[in-house]
């Protein structure tokens, strides 16, 4: 650049260099919500008045996307604030949760989990209307709604317990496949979720809506399944598990024992030995003279007690291999016991 340019360029005011520059594009500042360590950084859009251009095969009318950062904070349950205004809250509630602007979306997510925490009855009424729109921020493609709504789930299954039941079958699929997936702050989250809900549905009401998932064709869902089916059995305790039968949980448990993961292979484990502890507390342990599978032989039903051994017990409800692999389970492990013993 000669010296004549250069000096002409350096007697244009700052104001002028500023503007020509800002006409280039710029970044805005950062909008930040609720920010602290714990939060995620995500893309949002804001506009600014120039024409009008195509963003991804749309078009976009005199504006062009300018991109900001909004930080969403995963706030943990405990350190949730009550609502500043309860019932101006639960009035606006479903319309927050129903919002396109995702921001929103995850304050009426908070919001619900203030409600479940702070004034669960005010909300009882319309629960299932939100926990209809919870499932749909749950397959919401931002990752940051998705785990608001998964943090929301967990806090609801603590507060409304067995009311949840009747509106559980969608929330359920949603929180097996995002314990499924491969990014992990989205998949803890929903195995923290699962916990609660095994730990505050009642067993009765939840295995019977978690056994279709055990033959879902998703290994990693059907592994996520037998762990939560898994941990509710022993809530039963001795009589419940007597009431729903025994001779089902023990041929789930067989059926888990050969399946694809490792997870459900020791979910099934884990179970199999629970029903093994239980069994030798039944004061009436369930009958094993009445051979189940044909192919087991005439003979060594014969021969089985009316009151029978775990061995017994297994050999009568289950096939040769399935009785096999599942003593042979149950048998290191009691080996391990009177070892250590």
């Amino acid at each position: 650049m000669s010296e004549n340019a250069l000096r002409d360029l350096n007697t244009i005011p700052g104001s002028e260099r500023k503007n020509e520059s800002s006409s280039k594009g710029g970044m805005t500042k950062p909008v930040v919500v609720n920010a602290n360590e714990n939060h995620e950084e995500c893309p949002k859009k804001t506009t600014a008045s120039v024409g009008s251009l195509s963003i991804n095969g749309e078009e976009v009318a005199n504006s062009v996307p300018e991109v900001g950062i909004a930080e969403v904070e995963y706030i943990e349950s405990e350190n949730l604030n009550d609502l500043e205004d309860v019932d101006t809250s639960l009035k606006t509630l479903l319309t927050g949760l129903e919002s396109k602007d995702w921001v929103l979306v995850c304050e009426a997510l908070n919001n619900v989990r203030r409600f479940s925490i702070f004034h669960k009855e005010a909300m009882l009424d319309m629960l299932g209307d939100v926990i209809s729109l919870v499932v749909k921020s749950l397959k919401n493609p931002r990752s940051a709604v998705c785990k608001t709504a998964i943090m929301t789930s967990a806090d609801i299954f603590n507060a409304y317990n067995d009311h949840v039941i009747d509106s559980l079958d969608p929330m359920l699929t949603q929180l097996l496949l995002k314990s499924s997936q491969d990014k992990r702050f989205v998949c803890e989250a929903a195995e923290r979720a699962l916990v609660a809900m095994t730990t505050w549905v009642s067993p009765t009401l939840l295995l019977p809506k978690l056994q279709p998932y055990l033959k879902n064709r998703n290994p990693r869902v059907r592994a996520k399944a037998s762990t939560c089916f898994c941990r509710s059995v022993p809530r039963l305790g001795v009589e419940g598990i007597k009431a729903y039968g025994f001779d089902k949980l023990i041929q789930i448990a067989a059926s888990q024992l050969s399946d694809q993961l490792p997870e459900s292979r020791e979910a099934a484990r884990i179970l199999l030995l629970e029903l093994q502890t239980v069994y030798d507390k039944f004061d009436d342990p369930p009958p094993a003279a009445v051979c189940e599978h044909p192919e087991t032989s005439s003979a060594a039903a014969s021969e089985l007690p009316e009151t029978s051994s775990w061995e017994n017990f297994c050999q009568s409800k289950l096939s040769p291999l399935s009785a096999q692999a599942v003593l042979r389970v149950t048998s290191v492990a009691r080996e391990g016991l009177v070892m250590g013993s």
